[in-house]
C-alpha cells in the first residue's frame, strides 16, 4: 500500500469519525429540546398530544412501513424478473452448449426452483439436463450431474423420467439423491417401485431419505386417484339392490 492511499484512508476514517461525533451530538440536541418542550407544555395539551396525535402518528407508522414493505417486495421481484429476462435472451443467443448449460443451472436458481417464468425455454433447457447427466461421467463431475438431475424435475421434463429412474444407480450418493427428489417433485407414478427399492437398501442416508420422501409424494398421488376412480364408479340404489335380491 502507497504512503498516498495511507493518507488518503486516514483522512477519510477521520472524516467519518467527525460525521458520527456531530450526528450523535445532534440526536442528543434533538431529544434534550424535546424533554424541554413536553415539560413546558400544559397538562391539557399533553393530554390532547397523547390521547389524538399519538396514536394516528402510530397509525401512519405502521400503514407507511407496510406500504414501504410491498414497495420494496415489488421492486426486487421486478428486478429478478428483469435479469431472468436478460439471463433467458443471453441463453438464447448463447452457441457455446457449455456456457448455455451454466446460464441454465442459474435461471433455475434465480427464478427459485420453479418453472413458471421459463416455459418458453423449458424444453432446450431440460435437452441440455439430459445430455449433462448423460456425459459428465466420472466421479468429479457427480456435483454437475446432480444439478442436471435435480433441475429436470424442476423443469417437470416428464420424458426424462427413464433416466432419472436409471440415475438412481448411479455411482455417487449426490446423484442418486437428486434423481430422487426430481421424480419425486414431478410425482412420477412409474418410478414408485424402483424408490421403494432405494429408500430401503441404499447405503447411503440422504438418498434413503429422498428416496422416502419421493416415494411418498407418490403414494399420496396413487391414494388420491383410487378414491377419485372409486368416487366415479357407478353404485346400485337400494331399489334396485331390492329387486336383485326379489329376484
Amino acid at each position: 500500500m502507497s504512503r498516498e492511499t495511507e493518507i488518503n484512508m486516514s483522512e477519510e476514517s477521520r472524516t467519518t469519525g467527525q460525521v458520527n461525533l456531530f450526528a450523535g451530538l445532534g440526536g442528543i440536541g434533538c431529544v434534550v429540546g424535546a424533554i424541554w418542550v413536553w415539560h413546558h407544555l400544559s397538562f391539557d395539551t399533553q393530554d390532547w398530544i397523547i390521547d389524538d396525535i399519538i396514536p394516528v402518528l402510530l397509525v401512519v407508522i405502521i400503514v407507511g412501513l407496510g406500504l414501504g414493505t410491498i414497495i420494496r417486495k415489488v421492486q426486487a421481484r421486478r428486478r429478478l424478473q428483469a435479469k431472468r429476462d436478460r439471463l433467458i435472451t443471453r441463453f438464447e443467443q448463447e452457441q457455446s452448449s457449455q456456457k448455455r448449460r451454466d446460464i441454465a443451472f442459474v435461471l433455475v436458481e434465480l427464478n427459485e426452483f420453479q418453472l413458471a417464468g421459463l416455459e418458453a425455454i423449458a424444453t432446450p433447457m431440460a435437452e441440455l439436463f439430459i445430455s449433462t447427466l448423460k456425459t459428465a461421467l466420472g466421479d468429479k463431475q457427480h456435483r454437475i450431474r446432480g444439478m442436471a438431475a435435480s433441475y429436470l424435475g424442476v423443469l417437470e421434463h416428464r420424458a426424462a423420467i427413464p433416466l432419472l429412474i436409471k440415475a438412481l444407480e448411479d455411482d455417487h450418493a449426490h446423484v442418486r439423491a437428486s434423481s430422487a427428489l426430481a421424480l419425486g417433485r414431478m410425482k412420477a407414478l412409474e418410478a414408485r417401485e424402483k424408490l421403494e427399492e432405494t429408500m430401503t437398501e441404499d447405503w447411503d442416508q440422504t438418498v434413503r431419505s429422498r428416496s422416502k420422501e419421493a416415494f411418498e409424494r407418490i403414494k399420496r398421488v396413487e391414494e388420491q386417484l383410487i378414491r377419485e376412480n372409486t368416487g366415479n364408479l357407478p353404485q346400485l340404489s337400494d331399489h334396485g339392490e331390492g329387486k336383485s335380491r326379489t329376484g
